[in-house]
């Protein structure tokens, strides 16, 4: 029986899935979340602190010029007196008053955007106005509506938006968000720049492990990554040293051993027939093709450099070194399929592949498929097949599986595992799967297509 996870573990997988996947994105949450939350705490502390107690003094203020006004159009009622009151209160507090006779006051009003502003004003004329009232601080952009009942209408009065609300606020918010804004774009400036010098120092060593060389690559951004770039570089060097001197060993071990061999198979040649020298030349023809699968397995990438290859053509003569040992193979490949990588160890993985379908099926057929971000080749067989928990077996090197594709005695069990390493170390990949055959399907995936 299982415990459900703790609800904290829980917690933590959602924030670790929501949080961003890329350097550039956490960078960037570092430096700007902090400060976001500071000027959010600042303007809060402003808000409440500051901006509601002004604004309720300035409501205050309001309401009490407006008690003033309506006892004293109260005390005279009379268009002269009206009119005495409407004059001062213009000149001495910048309100406009009117009285509408007959008028109910509206049972409808919009709210404003801040409550605060609303609340204000209206625990201020609460306070101060024993009649009911109505006011509407968003009809007019620089004008606050207020309404009061009196006797035989309505007096209404129109007071400038400063007399009731802080405007001073909003340009304080304005400048927050301001600096948070020109904040943010400098970090994204600096941290796309540190980014980059990672984001090309990984480009480079993706290149290199694909065999192709970035010689345009430079270290540069900060100190650690300016070390790391060095050190990237200094094992570069070693690995391209490590690779020139096997290559140059390899081929002097190949050239010493196919010297004797030559000379072996001359005396043959010259010797008279027999059943004995027939099997001696069997015996060296053996040799002589373990001497070439072991050397193709440890030389690798050979220091050979990539160019763009159309994989139409290389397909086309991978089979046709199986098509001469009497194969019947197939190949279905747009003609534009096109892929930048080495072409020897392409053609090498392809052939032994190809040629390995052919020597346990009757019927090989090779499948191309590009795209603009991989390549994927399928070559399928109508042999024997090879049971799915000894796939992954296959490809180690000199492991002969038996006994139903084992049948080539010729081989060393080196096919599968040359063509996985060479799709390896241009990125990719070689799996083995059921074939629509019957037998055994190799899937070679590369990235990166140039065309299809």
């Amino acid at each position: 029986m299982t415990t459900p996870a703790p609800a904290s573990a829980a917690w933590r997988r959602l924030l670790k899935r929501s949080l961003p996947a890329t350097l550039y994105g956490r960078t960037f949450l570092i430096i700007v979340l902090p400060v976001a939350l500071m000027q959010l705490a600042v303007a809060w502390v402003f808000f409440d602190a500051h901006w509601r107690t002004v604004t309720m003094r300035l409501s205050e203020g309001l309401a009490g010029d407006i008690a003033w006004a309506l006892e004293s159009y109260e005390d005279d009622p009379s268009p002269t007196g009206l009119a005495r009151t409407a004059g001062r209160a213009e000149r001495s507090m910048s309100l406009s008053i009117a009285f509408l006779p007959g008028r109910p006051l509206p049972e409808t009003r919009r709210r404003s955007a801040l409550p605060a502003v609303d609340s204000s004003l209206r625990q201020a004329l609460s306070s101060r106005i024993d009649a009911p009232f109505w006011f509407d601080t968003t009809r007019y952009p620089a004008y606050v509506d207020i309404r009061v009942a009196a006797r035989g209408g309505v007096l209404r009065v129109l007071a400038p938006k400063e007399r009731a609300v802080a405007t001073q606020g909003a340009i304080f918010l304005g400048w927050m968000a301001a600096a948070t804004l020109i904040l943010t774009g400098v970090s994204l400036l600096f941290i796309r720049n540190q980014v980059r010098a990672i984001e090309r120092l990984a480009q480079a060593a993706e290149d290199f492990g694909r065999g192709r060389d970035a010689p345009a690559f430079k270290p540069h951004g900060a100190r650690e990554v300016r070390q790391a770039a060095h050190a990237f570089l200094a094992m570069k060097a070693r690995i391209q040293r490590h690779i020139e001197q096997r290559t140059a060993l390899l081929a002097s071990v190949s050239h010493d051993l196919r010297t004797p061999l030559t000379r072996l198979r001359l005396e043959l040649a010259l010797a008279d027939p027999s059943p004995s020298i027939g099997a001696m030349k069997q015996d060296l023809a053996e040799m002589e093709h373990m001497i070439d699968e072991y050397l193709a397995f440890a030389r690798g990438e050979g220091g050979e450099q990539a160019v763009d290859l159309n994989l139409a053509a290389l397909v086309e003569e991978a089979a046709d070194g199986a098509r001469r040992t009497g194969a019947k193979v197939s190949v279905s490949a747009p003609p534009q399929a096109s892929f930048h990588g080495r072409r020897s160890a392409l053609k090498r993985a392809l052939a032994n592949l190809i040629g390995n379908a052919a020597v346990h099926g009757q019927e090989v057929r090779v499948e191309v498929e590009a795209t603009a971000s991989s390549v994927t080749i399928r070559v399928d067989d109508d042999g024997p097949g090879i049971p799915p928990e000894r796939r992954e077996e296959a490809f180690r090197a000199f492991n002969r599986l038996d006994p139903s594709r084992n049948q080539n005695t010729k081989g060393v069990g080196l096919g599968l595992a040359i063509a996985r390493d060479a799709a390896r170390s241009h990125g990719g990949d070689v799996l083995l799967e059921d074939s629509p055959l019957g037998g055994l399907r190799a899937v070679l995936r590369l990235p990166g297509a140039v065309g299809n």
